[in-house]
């Protein structure tokens, strides 16, 4: 049997980092539950909470957003199914 000494070529492709534009950080504040108008941008139509790729927000607020977005579900200050409009 052939052994294959030679280095293997990586067929996965490099993407570069972006830059994240997190609102919390330039602000200086953090989600929270009871402002439930602002935790609107960050669900969609069909009320799935929006990911951080295009939300821009950064990983640790992207953590603390979900959590506090299933808190206000939880309390009944957003839905947990869209709206019938």
């Amino acid at each position: 049997m052939a052994v294959n000494k030679g280095k293997r070529r990586s067929s996965r492709i490099k993407f570069k980092p972006v830059p994240t534009n997190c609102i919390f950080c330039k602000q200086g504040l953090e989600p929270n539950y009871k402002d439930y108008n602002n935790l609107f941008k960050f669900i969609s139509d069909r009320a799935k909470i929006v990911g951080k790729d295009r939300t821009g927000v950064c990983s640790k607020h992207q953590r603390v957003l979900g959590r506090e977005i299933k808190r206000a579900r939880h309390l009944g200050l957003l839905p947990f199914t869209p709206s019938l409009d």
